[in-house]
């Protein structure tokens, strides 16, 4: 049988190209130490996706480290996204993050914003 700490979900998970391009992107402004995500409320679906600059870890943050990078994430968002994977997409049209999330139960129609299971 699984322990209660095998059982539990990560917070996030960061692929690899996730990790490439968070590291670049710290690279190239040295007063940032990682990336802030989050949620709030916004669009058709009621909520979206943040991501910010980091330049210090916040009181209430919960800290994602993988390698040499780090990720902070508020810990009203942790709820939303406990399990999901982070992963970075760059094709001819664009680039940009992406979150497979296991929380979602539905999603717009332009794919900006989501719902999530309600907790009881």
């Amino acid at each position: 049988m699984a322990s209660a700490a095998s059982r539990r979900l990560a917070p996030l998970i960061l692929t690899e190209a996730a990790v490439n391009r968070i590291r670049d992107i710290c690279r190239s402004k040295p007063e940032v130490i990682g990336l802030r995500i989050g949620v709030k409320q916004r669009g058709c679906s009621g909520l979206t996706y943040t991501l910010d600059y980091a330049t210090q870890k916040d009181k209430h943050d919960v800290e994602i480290v993988k390698d040499d990078i780090r990720v902070f994430m508020d810990r009203k968002a942790q709820l939303t996204l406990i399990g999901s994977t982070m992963d970075f997409k760059n094709d001819k049209l664009s680039s940009e993050f992406v979150f497979n999330n296991p929380n979602i139960t539905g999603t717009c129609g332009c794919g900006e914003s989501f719902t999530v299971k309600k907790t009881q």
